[in-house]
């Protein structure tokens, strides 16, 4: 009789390493493909989390013990026991349905209680607070075979907090450099459970899981995620999200805690604002000249303007003004745009032009002296030949010359 009881346990203890064999190797096999993927995949690996978690769960309750003589074997109800760490817990224990009596069957349990009803066993656990627990239900045959099988509840634990940073970084960022987002999570079990996501304002970068295996007990990790700043980030928030999967036998919310949220600051060099004006600009005096040097920058830029002259000028930041512009306001400006990150200049070559207003005047006013200056002279010549015929052009030409009365041309 002992010897038997000796065998018996020794047979369990092979089944039970069996079992945890081939948990090991399913969750060997998960992790691999999960960390091989890429974030496009990320539907695919879904399901593979789906799949293998039902595995899981049928092999944990289903993979029944030694004795080729057994036809059937005890039936856990519910098949997969996931419990929150602290709360009661309950199933029963079909243990057959014709090859035994209740009599030869049992139940070994490290804590709990449990009572019998014919071939049915009712485990209950007021406070559930062991980690690595092992529940084996069984009975022995005729033939003198223990069938058996064993239940591993699953206990979880929501993280205790979950925070996010940048690692070895303070302040602000620069535009394409590098920096890494660092997850913590604060004791969740089982970490092998754990997806973290990083966010950055409502978009999703990544999906990390934990690498850890078989770990039951709570414990702390790590995530990271590389990034590489720009302007666009300047603003955003950045924060992630621990959330525990834990298959179809688990709550129908997963479990979600969240970090704060982590605004970016990103400092970048100035760049212009909308089209650029033309290098040379050509104005006619007495306009009004609007020169933009508007540029965009964090810090906010400052503008320095070099003019060639001292002149009354309105300085607007990135706008010069020059109202009723001169001769005197020809030459070169120097646009110089600066913050801490960097130092750009733009140079604007004025020529003024002289108004054509001023041509008109000038040449109506050439024309009303010439025709002046014509009535004068005519007026002057009839006053002083009044009789007598002559030649206007010859008049022009010869202006002392007189004409010769017709009867003194008759006497010569």
């Amino acid at each position: 009789m002992l010897l038997s009881f000796l065998l018996s346990v020794h047979s369990r203890r092979q089944l039970a390493n069996k079992l945890w064999a081939r948990r090991f190797f399913i969750n060997k096999l998960f992790f691999f493909s999960f960390s091989q993927r890429n974030y496009p995949d990320t539907m695919l690996s879904c399901y593979l989390f789906l799949i293998i978690s039902l595995m899981i769960s049928f092999r944990d309750v289903r993979v029944s013990g030694s004795g080729s003589s057994c036809t059937e074997y005890p039936v856990f109800t519910p098949p997969a026991l996931i419990v929150k760490y602290g709360d009661p817990a309950n199933f029963t224990c079909d243990v057959c349905q014709k090859d035994c009596s209740g009599d030869s069957s049992n139940l070994e349990h490290a804590v709990g209680k449990f009572t019998r009803n014919g071939t049915t066993i009712l485990w209950t656990v007021d406070r559930l607070t062991e980690w690595d627990i092992s529940l084996q239900c069984y009975y022995n045959n005729d033939a003198g075979d223990q069938c058996t099988t064993i239940l591993n509840p699953t206990l979880y634990q929501p993280p205790e907090s979950v925070s996010i940073s940048f690692v070895n970084h303070t302040g602000p960022m620069f535009e394409n450099q590098q920096y890494t987002l660092q997850c913590s999570v604060q004791n969740v079990a089982p970490v092998q459970n754990l997806t973290v996501t990083f966010h950055r304002g409502n978009t999703a970068l990544r999906h990390l899981q934990s690498n850890h295996s078989e770990e039951k007990k709570p414990m702390n990790e790590t995530f990271t995620l590389n990034i590489t700043s720009s302007r666009e980030d300047n603003g955003a928030q950045y924060w992630c999200e621990a959330k525990l999967e834990l298959g179809p036998a688990g709550p129908q919310r997963p479990p979600v805690v969240t970090s704060e949220k982590l605004p970016a600051i990103v400092h970048y060099g100035p760049e212009l604002i909308g089209p650029p004006n033309p290098d040379d600009i050509t104005v006619t005096e007495g306009d009004t000249l609007h020169l933009n040097c508007s540029f965009v920058g964090n810090p906010s830029p400052s503008y320095t303007w070099t003019v060639p002259v001292n002149s009354s000028l309105s300085d607007n930041g990135g706008i010069l003004t020059i109202k009723s512009i001169g001769f005197e306001h020809e030459g070169q400006y120097i646009c110089t745009v600066s913050n801490t990150v960097g130092t750009v200049t733009k140079e604007f070559n004025i020529d003024v032009q002289a108004s054509p207003l001023i041509w008109i005047i000038a040449g109506v006013s050439a024309a009303v002296l010439f025709v002046i200056i014509l009535c004068v002279l005519c007026c002057r010549f009839y006053k002083q030949n009044r009789k007598g015929s002559y030649n206007l052009k010859d008049v022009l030409r010869f202006p002392k010359h007189t004409a010769l009365p017709l009867q003194n041309c008759e006497n010569v």
